[in-house]
């Protein structure tokens, strides 16, 4: 009699019978990707009192009245018990200390990890002077009772936002896409004929040869849809990311800038409830000067034209909105060293010389103030490099977010976009601290207003821009790779 020896592998019906098993085993766990989105929005009035003075440039202002008020907006989403907080403030910049007093306030109310929390700036030049940024807002009115006891209550004000909108989460759909507006943003550094740099060269100027470096025209939209429509319904929000500096208002009355007219043209369209977050991309060489046309562009009806037309491209780009894949949501965050610029022997006694004799004088001594407020700003950190944070956060393999430092260069933010894994990558400059312009390295050796005021050695930028590729490529291949495992 012959004894057949038992095969070491199972039979094709036992195979599939397991894998129906183990995926059937995989769904009744309510894995991430297969649980439902929820998103809260909120806002709080973060406008400061009249008398606060004003940030932006390299003279003091005082805050004499209020064009339109300045908010601290809050996006939280949910995915499968996990959370995080975008939050969007219409100021020229945040601080270390403001965002790790805020994130700290957050945890306590809401329980959200500190970096799941996304703080950005739109960088209005229209908005307060916050305490301790520097010595330049310190001469600007940041040692002012007034901006102290603001600063102060700003964690608070932007943890009250998250609060509000972590309780009201909602079931939603969320969809994306990328616009673009073309002839809206311009680079603002040109190679002139006398074969020098310039910074905001004028308008009609015959010298300008041509722009020293590319735009990002791409305008990326998320959409937050209420889940309880049936079919296209209620937008609840949307969050909009566009490379160009909201310097547009000016003047001695607080406003939001180009960011706040945007929100008042989709709040006109989609309702009064509607929530519009602004956040900036890299655009620290990116402006709305057209050197080419003669027309004025400064004043409250400049950025109502940006907002128009930069509301009119959102409204576009809406046809092609695609709903985003439900996956895990992930948040990683890392800091990084970035060494400072060299100093001359002697540079910060003649820097403090110049400010103290050229105060009565700024105008005329603008680019005198930029390196000397650069050099007393390198020399009080005492040889300590920075530490900067670079911050991602993803949901499933479509959607991410990427939070950087300082005034990010466009060439910058373009590398990050092009070298991301997902299908859309939100690039955030001004998020969580700022560390002033972030210049690619080729800048650096063209010099002009920004690299003359960057307070980070060259090569800072590559290594920061690095660095948010590795935390998204880390982030994809992780939820690439939990959803695979159920297939």
């Amino acid at each position: 009699m012959t004894t057949r020896k038992a095969s070491s592998k199972p039979s094709p019906r036992i195979c599939r019978a397991v894998s129906a098993g183990v995926l059937i085993a995989l769904l009744a766990l309510g894995p991430a990707w297969a649980a439902e989105t929820r998103v809260g929005l909120a806002s709080t009035d973060i406008t400061p009192p009249l008398g606060m003075p004003m940030a932006g440039y390299y003279h003091a202002r005082g805050a004499d009245g209020v064009l339109d008020p300045l908010w601290s907006k809050a996006l939280v989403l949910e995915q499968d018990g996990e959370r995080a907080a975008l939050v969007v403030l219409d100021i020229i910049s945040v601080t270390r200390e403001v965002t790790d007093e805020a994130r700290a306030a957050i945890v306590k109310a809401t329980g959200i990890p500190g970096d799941h929390v996304m703080i950005s700036a739109t960088h209005a030049h229209t908005g307060p002077e916050l305490a301790k940024r520097s010595q330049r807002s310190d001469d600007m009115g940041g040692r002012q009772q007034i901006a102290v006891d603001y600063t102060a209550r700003l964690p608070g004000l932007i943890a009250e936002s998250v609060r509000r909108a972590s309780e009201q989460l909602q079931p939603v759909r969320l969809s994306a896409c990328k616009g673009q507006c073309q002839d809206l943003a311009f680079n603002r550094r040109f190679f002139m004929r006398d074969g020098t740099t310039a910074w905001n060269a004028g308008k009609l100027n015959p010298n300008i040869v041509m722009p020293a470096g590319p735009t990002d025209p791409e305008v990326g939209v998320l959409s937050v849809e209420s889940a309880a429509a049936k079919g296209p319904g209620q937008i609840l929000a949307t969050y909009v990311n566009f490379a160009m500096h909201p310097d547009t208002t000016g003047g001695s009355q607080f406003s939001a800038d180009w960011p706040g007219a945007l929100s008042r043209v989709l709040g006109g369209y989609h309702g009064s409830n509607h929530l519009t977050l602004v956040a900036n991309g890299a655009c620290g060489n990116i402006n709305h000067v057209d050197t080419s046309w003669r027309g004025a562009q400064k004043g409250p009806g400049e950025a109502h034209r940006i907002g128009v037309m930069l509301g009119a491209a959102v409204f576009q780009a809406g046809k092609a909105l695609t709903p985003v894949t439900v996956g895990p949501l992930r948040a990683r965050s890392e800091r990084v060293e970035c060494d400072l610029p060299q100093l001359a022997p002697g540079e910060a006694e003649e820097a403090w010389q110049t400010v103290a004799a050229v105060k009565d004088d700024r105008g005329a001594n603008f680019m005198k103030l930029v390196r000397a407020y650069r050099a007393i700003a390198v020399a009080d950190r005492q040889g300590k490099p920075h530490r900067l944070e670079v911050q991602a956060i993803a949901l499933g393999r479509d959607v991410a977010w990427v939070g950087l430092p300082g005034e990010v260069f466009v060439e910058l933010g373009l590398a990050i976009k092009k070298n991301s894994p997902f299908a859309q990558t939100f690039v955030v400059e001004l998020a969580n601290e700022n560390i002033g312009y972030i210049p690619d390295r080729r800048s650096f050796a063209e010099g002009a207003y920004e690299p003359e005021s960057s307070r980070c050695a060259p090569g800072s930028g590559e290594k920061l821009a690095g660095v948010a590729i590795q935390l998204l490529t880390q982030l994809h291949r992780e939820n690439a790779g939990l959803a695979d495992a159920t297939r």
